[in-house]
């Protein structure tokens, strides 16, 4: 196929290839404008989800928005794809999937089976067709369950990565937050730490504090530290504990690059991480990041929209069978995602498309403080994710990271959703939350006295 043409009212708008297409029938948002992507108004936006709405879902087998010869990422989509998974789809336009996925018996086996036949593509296109409900409904059939010391993903839970940053990586201080943190029955996702500097002594000792709270106090959960991955698997060589390997990644190759990294330096670190053996109900060791717009900050973006290339990130992720997931929808800031409104909406994509595709989502609900954003933006997607089944979000204290400079989700935030929604703790989590008289049978917060022994460090 070599275009497409519609004419809405008097005008008629040309896609002459499919990243043309997917770019202009996006939603509005600040990171397309800037790269020159989006569509010019929304009689051209409406053009192009029609036509959209009338592509064959196996033109995406045909046409890429990123020639393979070109691009490692496309290789490893299209060498990884599975036929015979897509086959109940094979058929369908991508505005019929959007009608497939929203029937009654497209269940969460259904979809299961369905995640391996899907390109990053395919999930980004039919996402650019749904209203916000349409994303949060079947966001939520999707069961995607992770294991390395809890049970993470199931239906009825909700976990929480709690985030003790310090702009001086001061372990008395990042201690403290962790018990904070714990206080509030928070922890269960991992205990990740940004380091301030991402240099290998300190991020062996950052590794020995987890490691060392996490078995004295025998809490079912992993740790981590966020630097990047050639760091970790030197620290790894130098004997220090590494539960997660974690890495940043990016939808194009070239992306990647700028990152330091690509796909067997990736299957390399994994590697690493599994031969440590320290999972004890799973192991699934790795923990990515990924947000909307990484690929445009390092010039490194196709001419395709950033939507699309998030799913393309997702489709890596997927190649290394990880705990976690998450997209830091409102991080890189108003060039990318201007306001509220996009953010709430970008969110509510990349959980689609990353549940859709089979991975463990959760998501980093934040907002840079020079964005047009607030706290009730926060507010209203933290509660429309939880809905949607999202597995994980952020535990920060008071919502503040101040080693990061931006605004995210609190404990107090993750107390509100379980409580509204009836949401629990992983279920080993929850046991040991039980046990230290952090939450009673009921998940109800306990005071913690001052002799506890979480605040003491006994056993």
């Amino acid at each position: 196929m070599s275009g497409w043409t519609c004419q809405v009212g008097p005008r008629f708008y040309t896609f002459p290839d499919l990243k043309t297409l997917l770019a202009r029938a996006t939603p509005v948002r600040s990171g397309d404008e800037l790269a020159g992507v989006a569509a010019r108004s929304a009689e051209e936006r409406l053009a192009a989800c029609r036509v959209l709405a009338e592509v064959p879902l196996s033109h995406f087998l045909e046409e890429w928005v990123i020639p393979p010869e070109g691009d490692a990422v496309t290789r490893a989509l299209l060498e990884h794809h599975d036929r015979e998974a897509f086959a109940p789809i094979a058929g369908l336009t991508v505005g019929e999937f959007r009608e497939w996925l929203l029937r009654f018996e497209t269940d969460s086996v259904v979809l299961a089976q369905l995640a391996r036949g899907l390109l990053p593509e395919m999930a980004a296109a039919v996402s650019k067709l749904m209203r916000n409900q349409d994303l949060v409904l079947v966001a939520s059939r999707c069961e995607v369950i992770t294991r390395f010391r809890n049970t993470l993903g199931q239906r009825g839970r909700f976990a929480v990565r709690l985030q003790p940053n310090h702009p001086t990586d001061d372990p008395r201080a990042i201690a403290a937050s962790i018990i904070d943190g714990l206080g509030y029955g928070c922890g269960d996702a991992v205990i990740g730490i940004n380091p301030a500097t991402d240099n290998l002594v300190n991020i062996t000792r950052l590794l020995q504090l987890v490691d060392e709270m996490i078995h004295q106090h025998a809490i079912p959960t992993q740790g981590c530290v966020l630097a990047h991955v050639t760091s970790q698997m030197e620290a790894i060589r130098r004997g220090a504990p590494l539960d997660l390997m974690f890495q940043s990644i990016a939808g194009t190759e070239a992306a990647n690059t700028s990152f330091g990294i690509n796909l067997p330096l990736l299957a390399e670190a994994r590697a690493m991480a599994l031969d440590l053996h320290r999972g004890t109900v799973g192991q699934n060791v790795m923990y990515f990041e990924t947000g909307q717009g990484s690929c445009l900050s390092a010039n490194a973006h196709h001419g395709v929209d950033q939507q699309t290339l998030e799913a393309r990130a997702y489709g890596v992720a997927r190649l290394y069978d990880p705990l976690l997931v998450n997209t830091v929808v409102g991080f890189i800031g108003p060039e990318y995602l201007y306001d509220g409104r996009q953010i709430i909406r970008a969110g509510l994509e990349d959980h689609f498309c990353g549940k859709l595709l089979g991975l463990p989502m959760g998501c980093d609900v934040c907002y840079t403080n020079h964005a047009e954003a607030d706290q009730d933006d926060m507010d209203t997607l933290l509660t429309l994710l939880a809905t949607a089944g999202c597995n994980y979000v952020m535990g920060v204290p008071g919502a503040d990271d101040v080693m990061l400079n931006y605004q995210s989700t609190s404990f107090h935030d993750v107390q509100y959703i379980r409580q509204l929604l009836g949401l629990r703790p992983a279920p080993e989590f929850e046991s040991w939350l039980w046990q230290q008289g952090v939450l009673d049978r009921q998940n109800r917060l306990l005071p913690m006295p001052s002799g506890h022994r979480l605040l003491t460090g006994d056993r």
